[in-house]
């Protein structure tokens, strides 16, 4: 406790650190705020109904990544994961399309370029999911709640106001999450969708905590061990977000002048989940799509039972996909992030070699088999872990409780709690302050350990 109180102290010494953690929670705070602010011309307290349809199923775990401003008819409703789906499809066209392939080698003004293609894109998709949320909050909500209304639907006013306020909400909130990420603390993308899961946390423990009250024979013994599980799952969370495999590197001896450079031997750290969360970011922006397109659809179409299974993130149809994308989104993301010709020339160009292996083309392969062995039971866990809450439901955990035991809110916050504290760590050691911990080393994204958004 002394040694946490300490470090508060230090963190607070360093006015760089203070003013980027004081930014971030300023932005933090205009998120939120924004999330109960009803679009203009709907009733909130007519909601209900809206509120009950989000309380659970794919639609329940659309609210969880909004924090809740999906329910509440808000100007942020359909918050960053059109950002999330545009930013998806860039990067499918950078292994696909030459011109985008050109962009990524173009180092920083490559990258500025895909970032605007990107809000532009964004827009596109947000366009096209505006409707989409407008026709299901028509469709659930009574012609009352909309002010005002010209006796059974809202007018085209409303369907134009509101489409565009929900396109510039979408695209502010991705100006806050840049505006965090520049001059604030952590990933901002990606502590946005974790201050959206950690807002339902609250409600789903008290939520779960009440209903185990409820029951006969032993309910809170039960809530109990709920717990241990959820802890228990954290920790694994924590072990795949850390885990790599060691490589040694053994650097040849130069003699420059009197100086002798090389001669040592290192080790090359290969990550178990060099994807990090992304792969499940990625499936689970997939499998929105078909929420999007029911906005469209006609009701009896949508009670198909190909719609149903695609729409229920319990049923076994929807995990089974879900889990495959996984571990198919892993190993594409490992091979953008993980440049073995890259790696093996830049070992050759500073005189470092794998024992046992020729440097160049035997390197590079050595090092591409060494992927791809820990990357398959790696995206196999990350996919199990992903579909956790729906095997937790048939134990009788509560929807949204069941969220937080695995998928994709856990592995965010496991991973974004992760990468902010190693930053500020990095703030603390550069000052030469103690870390957060006696090691004095978080793993995180910067870390080496974790990458998400």
């Amino acid at each position: 406790m002394k040694r946490f109180i300490e470090t508060l102290k230090n963190i607070w010494k360093i006015e760089e650190l203070r003013k980027r953690i004081l930014y971030t929670l300023g932005i933090i705070i205009i998120y939120r705020v924004g999330s109960f602010i009803v679009l203009p011309g709907v009733d909130p307290s007519q909601l209900e109904a809206l509120q009950r349809q989000t309380s659970d199923g794919l639609l329940g775990l659309l609210n969880m990544f909004s924090g809740g401003a999906f329910s509440n008819a808000s100007i942020f409703a359909l918050g960053i994961m059109p950002y999330i789906s545009a930013s998806i499809i860039i990067q499918l066209f950078g292994m696909a399309i030459p011109y985008f392939q050109k962009l990524q080698k173009e180092g920083e003004s490559g990258r500025k370029k895909m970032n605007q293609i990107t809000r532009w894109l964004t827009i596109a998709v947000t366009a096209l999911q505006a409707p989409a949320y407008l026709t299901n909050l028509v469709s659930q909500l009574p012609a009352t709640a909309f002010i005002p209304f010209d006796g059974t639907h809202p007018g085209v006013f409303f369907w134009f106001s509101s489409s565009v306020i929900l396109t510039a909400g979408t695209l502010f909130v991705m100006w806050l999450g840049e505006k965090i990420t520049d001059k604030g603390i952590g990933n901002g993308i990606s502590l946005i969708i974790m201050i959206g899961i950690i807002a339902r946390l609250p409600f789903a423990l008290f939520g779960e905590f009440v209903s185990r009250l409820e029951q006969q024979g032993g309910g809170l013994v039960v809530f109990l061990l709920e717990l241990v599980v959820l802890i228990v799952v954290i920790f694994l969370c924590i072990l795949l977000v850390q885990g790599t495999r060691r490589i040694p590197v053994q650097y040849a001896k130069r003699i420059v002048g009197n100086k002798q450079y090389g001669g040592v031997r290192q080790y090359l750290p290969m990550k178990v989940n060099a994807a990090g969360v992304m792969p499940i970011i990625f499936a689970q922006a997939i499998m929105f799509i078909p929420v999007t397109i029911a906005g469209f659809a006609s009701p009896e179409s949508v009670n198909s039972g190909f719609w149903r299974s695609f729409m229920d993130f319990n049923s076994f149809w929807y995990n089974l996909v879900f889990a495959l994308l996984i571990i198919a989104f892993t190993y594409f993301y490992t091979a953008v992030t993980m440049n073995s010709q890259q790696i093996a020339d830049d070992l050759k160009r500073n005189n470092g070699f794998i024992p046992g292996v020729k440097p160049g083309k035997k390197t590079m392969e050595f090092i591409d088999d060494v992927i791809s062995r820990i990357t398959l039971p790696g995206s196999i866990f990350l996919a199990f872990v992903a579909i956790l809450p729906a095997i937790v439901r048939l134990f009788g955990v509560s929807t949204q409780f069941a969220q937080f035991y695995g998928g994709t809110s856990l592995l965010i916050m496991v991973g974004v709690i992760l990468d902010t504290l190693q930053q500020i760590e990095s703030h603390l050691l550069m000052r030469h302050y103690d870390g957060l911990t006696k090691s004095g080393r978080i793993k995180g994204r910067s870390g080496g350990a974790y990458g998400i958004a």
